[in-house]
């Protein structure tokens, strides 16, 4: 959290570090974020060297950074879940399932963008 003290500069300072924090934990904590990040480095320059036009390059990075994404806020939901209770709840399953089912969306959107680019 950023102190309510910084200001200007020294506060997205601060923001950018709590980021780098959040990232590094999640790498350290979620094998399927470590796994993405993988696919990432192949698949970006992968990317670069294939979209034929900067529209095309958007979408091939939008859908990998979309999975990238979505999966950060799934594991913050999981975070915040199991921090409340490590007991059995239906809310804490359907909080839990949901986001898993956004993470998967992210995927069929990703799975879709780079098939109708590669294929058409």
């Amino acid at each position: 959290m950023v102190p309510a003290s910084k200001k200007g500069l020294a506060r997205l300072i601060a923001a950018f570090e709590n980021s780098i924090s959040g990232f590094r934990t999640a790498f350290r904590s979620e094998e399927a974020i470590r796994q993405e990040v993988f696919g990432i480095l192949i698949l970006v320059p992968l990317a670069i060297f294939s979209g034929k036009s900067a529209v095309e390059l958007a979408l091939l990075l939008s859908g990998l950074f979309a999975v990238l994404i979505t999966e950060l806020l799934n594991t913050a939901i999981e975070c915040a879940i199991d921090r409340i209770s490590a007991d059995y709840h239906d809310l804490s399953k359907a909080s839990k399932d949901v986001a898993s089912a956004a993470v998967l969306l992210s995927l069929v959107y990703c799975l879709t963008v780079w098939a109708l680019i590669f294929l058409l």
